[in-house]
């Protein structure tokens, strides 16, 4: 492996290594593509063509997935939502996913057996992602590893020549976001963060109509994200399954011992690894506030919650308002509940626009609804395909393609992104000071020209995190 690779590892690196699956590693050469993955492609596409999104004729879906150069792909983590980011990639008529890449070997095997749906070039498989990396072939990591990863994992890709599709949040803590953005820069290449809703039509319309004056001068913005999630329970440790490469999965956090209610997805609720209901939904919402409002860095946050419902290992708040002050009179909110589902305006996930002239509702799916002062329907765009914001994996596969092809239109094209790392960061990093100000139990002052926090020390420390030494993220 390259010294360029190995910026994070140090001694401290474990040694890469490929897994051994029934279903063999050996991949076609990249880019050969069979007459079978042609025909799922290409009938995915006219069943996408065909079923959602009412204004995009089917030539209009063909100018947008047609594209003749193939793009290689990495995929990093595939267990749950890394799954159906591989197949969503994979269905594409213009990329390959050629490694998939995970500590788990289960979900690696899992992974290997859905893409052979999806095309005939046969992924190859390793532990370590790195590896990956080091393939001249691979175009594009995806990341869909824990949140402690995804920024150290997208610099390591980009020092690799590679581009980068990040899964929200893009970082685990507001430095991490800092120097993405910088990276991104220095290398050239392209970082698309997961907020799959900047390229959904119906959403994208309902933006630019509160932009345009719609509901007249916005002042107040709503979101939130409810569910009915149970206790994580008390863990236990125990040796580390044969399956899992538990020094790899921890990676660039200080080490801990496993126990059996970490992994998988439990880790969320871990301050260690993990960033809350606030950054895991939140960021979806915050990131929709922020674009509708026009709004970059506040000038105060505040956060309340707790982890109230259950007595079990869950540290981060099940329970949760975030608050965020603005310049020129503007104000949001993000309500998580993570342990009661009952829905806000009808539906788990939304965001509605407060403004002088009215309101304008964008509930969990490709949607939207405008009234006025008195809550009168002035006009409603309906949600053409079926989204459920609870579902874990693979809430919104079809219109999750918009995104990537978005991504691929950037790199082959040069054109523009909708969810660049710079706008990523400052939606991450506006629910990111939510959790500094819940931790530290008191509202925070903020710089509105850069974000960063002004005179308190205690916050300020967690504006960056320790790191396992070796794995330390730096540019």
């Amino acid at each position: 492996m390259s010294d360029k690779l190995n910026l994070f590892a140090g001694e401290a690196t474990p040694t890469s290594k490929k897994v051994a699956l029934p279903v063999g590693e050996a991949g076609l050469p990249a880019g050969q593509v069979g007459s079978r993955r042609n025909f799922v492609k290409k009938s995915a596409l006219a069943f996408m063509a065909g079923s959602i999104l009412p204004q995009f004729s089917a030539k209009s879906y063909a100018n947008i997935l047609g594209a003749n150069e193939t793009i290689n792909v990495s995929v990093m983590g595939v267990n749950s939502r890394g799954n159906a980011l591989a197949q969503n990639f994979a269905a594409q008529n213009d990329s390959n996913v050629i490694h998939v890449c995970d500590v788990d070997s289960r979900a690696i095997t899992n992974c290997l057996v859905a893409l052979k749906e999806r095309q005939t070039v046969e992924a190859k498989a390793y532990t370590d992602f790195r590896k990956s990396l080091e393939s001249k072939d691979v175009d594009v990591l995806v990341i869909a590893a824990p949140d402690h990863w995804h920024a150290p994992a997208s610099l390591i890709a980009l020092e690799a020549g590679k581009h980068v599709y990040v899964e929200k949040p893009c970082s685990h803590n507001p430095s991490e976001g800092e120097i993405l953005v910088k990276a991104a820069e220095k290398y050239g290449k392209i970082v698309q963060m997961g907020n799959q809703r900047r390229s959904w039509p119906n959403v994208m319309e309902g933006i630019q109509a509160v932009k345009d004056g719609a509901i007249g001068r916005v002042y107040y913005g709503k979101g939130w994200y409810t569910n009915n999630r149970p206790s994580i329970g008390v863990g236990k440790e125990t040796p580390t399954p044969e399956w899992l490469d538990w020094d790899l999965w921890q990676g660039p956090a200080p080490r801990k011992k496993f126990k059996d209610n970490i992994v998988h997805y439990n880790w969320h609720w871990l301050w260690h690894w993990g960033t809350g209901e606030a950054l895991n939904n939140g960021t979806h919402m915050v990131d929709l506030l922020r674009w509708g409002m026009e709004v970059d860095y506040p000038t105060q946050v505040s956060s309340n919650g707790g982890r109230y419902r259950y007595k079990d290992d869950w540290e981060t708040p099940d329970t949760q308002i975030i608050n965020l002050d603005f310049e020129d009179s503007k104000t949001m909110s993000w309500e998580g509940r993570s342990c009661n589902g009952k829905p806000i305006e009808g539906s788990s996930v939304g965001v509605v626009f407060y403004g002088e002239n009215g309101s304008l509702l964008i509930p969990a799916g490709n949607s939207y609804t405008q009234f006025d002062l008195d809550g009168k329907v002035v006009k409603e765009v309906e949600n053409t395909e079926v989204i459920d914001a609870r579902n874990k994996s693979n809430p919104a596969e079809k219109l999750d393609a918009l995104h990537i092809q978005n991504m691929f239109d950037a790199i082959k094209n040069g054109g523009s992104l909708n969810s660049d790392v710079d706008s990523g960061h400052k939606s991450t990093l506006l629910v990111q000071l939510g959790n500094i100000s819940q931790r530290v139990g008191r509202s925070l002052e903020i710089n509105p020209k850069e974000g960063h926090i002004i005179k308190d020390k205690d916050a300020q420390k967690l504006w960056s995190r320790d790191y396992e030494k070796g794995w330390e993220m730096k540019l």
